[in-house]
């Protein structure tokens, strides 16, 4: 984000495509002036004069913007009327940017969008770049970074649990958490300080027990949190399951019957899924990204084995893997290759079509037994056994007593890296007291701790820090 700060930006702040109504957005210390020259408020005031965050009714009639190519005739001089609008002005600092603010609610059609943005930017302003308005909340004090993030993971949260998780570290919940270790950090570190610049008078602000004591209460909270990380994760980015089996063993058939849709194509046909499937779905309120996979067998079709290869790839990568069988046959070889290579991988056996009798032999049972639970059984086409295998994929990806909560969770791996990086200076400067080492060492470690805190926050950041966080953002947020 190299473009100036100073800049008044807009954008388009709805999604794409048609839709009864569309926003445009604009901050900056011309947005007032930009949107009065363009939108004739009915109450015949100006919109320097009017009431902010209060809506009013106006006539959107922006001045012909100038063609680049001089060969076309030149347009008419006079504004024309484009659209029946409601305006709105939100003044500093009381906006989301913390600057002037102002929005256009037009009917949103993508005609109208573009006309209305290529007149703001003929007025002196630009387009925004992605997440440059929150990035802009963030710079003027509106929010910090990890409440930053937490808007782009509320815009994308999947489930109802994911939600609540965003929005509560949104509301702040988690950066008062890191605020109180590190300041009780800030506040060890000044004694410590304090303690070097008497060194000659032998003074100690601090005693060597008393704050190997606040290190170890510092350390054992930040624990807390990254206990939290496995959780978090699960209900920001979701779970991978992946299904996995030989063909025509009803991969399709279960996919389509876990995400209630006609997602894959099912025939008798082996081999008829030869590329990766995946539909987002809630499983017992969790986001989870289920594939379907092509079936696992020898073949010298090129298309095929490149499918079986992304198969294997899937199988690595998921979270969980989902080892279907077909009961109503014999076990055959492949299945026993697919049973000893999730061995010592979080897999849940399967048994399909239990609409049909079962031809598995008794003695080959513990062969599908999948730690101390058994196969669960199941008829993706009647949709029998589909809850019970909701339930053990929801045993299997976390804790019965999973749930999103309203308290601190961690969601983003940047966080779990800067708390490990803060409590291995803590961990290093407690070595540090222990050894008697003096005081200069034990400082350098605080402080360290201290800094990977601030930078969750956004206490301490840098440029690209920021521009890698914010470019995740679309635009007009």
């Amino acid at each position: 984000m190299s473009a100036g700060l100073d800049d008044t930006i807009c954008a388009v702040a709805t999604a794409p495509g048609e839709g009864g109504i569309g926003i445009i957005r604009l901050s900056g210390t011309k947005a007032v002036d930009i949107a009065d020259r363009l939108a004739t408020l009915r109450c015949r005031k100006s919109l320097a004069s009017v009431s902010s965050h209060r809506l009013y009714l106006a006539d959107l009639r922006p001045r012909p913007v100038v063609p680049s190519v001089a060969a076309q005739p030149a347009p008419s001089t006079a504004s024309q009327f484009l659209d029946e609008v409601l305006v709105v002005v939100m003044r500093r600092p009381r906006s989301f940017t913390g600057e002037d603010v102002a929005e256009f609610h037009c009917h949103g059609g993508p005609l109208i969008l573009q006309t209305l943005c290529e007149a703001i930017v003929s007025e002196g302003a630009r387009l925004a770049e992605p997440g440059e308005f929150t990035k802009r909340a963030f710079l003027n004090g509106r929010m910090d970074l990890a409440q930053a993030e937490a808007v782009l993971d509320t815009i994308r949260a999947k489930t109802a649990g994911s939600l609540r998780i965003a929005q509560a570290q949104r509301r702040g919940l988690l950066s008062r958490e890191i605020d109180a270790v590190r300041h009780e950090l800030i506040g060890a570190l000044a004694h410590v300080e304090a303690g070097l610049d008497f060194a000659e008078e032998d003074i100690a602000f601090v005693r060597r027990d008393e704050l190997l004591v606040m290190l170890d209460t510092m350390n054992r909270r930040l624990s807390q949190l990254l206990d939290t990380a496995r959780e978090g994760k699960l209900w920001r980015e979701g779970a991978s399951v992946a299904i996995a089996g030989r063909p025509n063993v009803g991969k399709s058939s279960l996919m389509n019957a876990l995400a209630r849709s006609d997602r894959a194509i099912v025939t008798a046909v082996p081999g008829t899924t030869r590329d990766l499937l995946d539909e987002w779905l809630h499983i017992k309120g969790l986001p989870v990204r289920l594939l379907d996979t092509a079936g696992i067998r020898d073949t010298k079709d090129p298309i095929e084995q490149e499918g079986i290869r992304r198969t294997r790839q899937a199988v690595d990568d998921a979270d969980l893997v989902l080892a279907l069988i077909d009961q109503s046959v014999a076990l055959q070889e492949e299945d026993r290759t697919l049973l000893a290579d999730l061995r010592k991988r979080n897999h849940i056996v399967v048994l399909n079509k239990s609409d049909l009798p079962s031809k598995i032999e008794k003695h080959e049972w513990p062969a599908l037994s999948a730690g101390e639970r058994g196969p669960v059984v199941i008829s993706a086409v009647i949709g029998t056994g589909l809850d019970d295998l909701r339930e053990r994929i929801r045993l299997h990806l976390g804790s019965e007593g999973l749930e999103a909560g309203d308290g601190v969770c961690i969601t983003h791996l940047r966080h779990q890296l800067l708390l490990r990086r803060a409590q291995e200076a803590l961990c290093e400067g407690s070595a540090a007291l222990h050894e008697d080492l003096t005081g200069e060492f034990v400082a350098a470690d605080l402080r360290r701790a201290a800094d990977a805190l601030g930078e969750i926050t956004g206490a301490i950041s840098t440029d690209d820090i920021l521009d890698r966080i914010f470019s995740e953002f679309c635009i007009g947020k």
